[in-house]
């Protein structure tokens, strides 16, 4: 083994598993998630670029409720892309610091409860925000927080796919690791909105 070769070093102290194995697992998740992103920004572009389809959302009751919606992010497309670039940042950040720290000997398994319950918070405040709205302040307040549990959610996704999901769960990883990408992108996207 050759020193710094990372496919053969454990990824974890006390790693019981093969280290090739695992990171198999972990190319073949993030591959995954790729293609996801890409297939989402890909529809997006679609429905922007795409001559037809704006003529269907011209044309028909259905498609000009829809359309309405897009013409109102036409005016907010610098925000789109200043949330995109503050997700990709993050999950970088995220997704590099969590392979270090794990690494390093960190468990992340004990943000389970934490996370839990604050995602079960921002439920019922969203709940009640829906039923009595509160203003822009608790909307900022409302996103801001949103983006801080879905920081963790990435954390704790990425140490459980390091280390917990077993090889033929790669599809649930990759689809818990992209709702956790997806959220923050709309967290982030919301507080920039309700900051503009």
């Amino acid at each position: 083994m050759k020193l710094g070769d990372v496919e053969n070093d454990q990824i974890y102290p006390m790693m019981m598993e093969s280290p090739q194995l695992r990171w198999g697992f972990i190319r073949k998740v993030y591959a995954i998630i790729s293609m996801q992103l890409l297939l989402t920004a890909a529809v997006a572009a679609a429905v922007v670029f795409v001559r037809p389809i704006p003529i269907f959302f011209v044309r028909t009751t259905p498609g000009m409720i829809a359309y309405v919606g897009i013409v109102i992010f036409t005016f907010i497309g610098e925000i789109i892309l200043e949330a995109a670039a503050l997700t990709s940042g993050v999950v970088v950040g995220l997704t590099l610091y969590t392979f270090w720290a794990v690494k390093q000997g960190h468990d992340f398994s004990f943000l389970d409860p934490f996370l839990f319950a604050s995602l079960l918070v921002l439920f019922l405040f969203g709940l009640i925000q829906i039923l009595f709205p509160l203003g822009k302040l608790s909307v900022m307040i409302y996103s801001a927080l949103s983006a801080l549990l879905f920081c963790g959610y990435i954390v704790y996704d990425t140490d459980n796919l390091i280390k917990r999901f077993s090889y033929d769960d790669y599809i649930w990883a990759a689809v818990t690791l992209y709702l956790d990408i997806v959220n923050l992108f709309l967290a982030l996207l919301n507080l920039l909105r309700a900051l503009d």
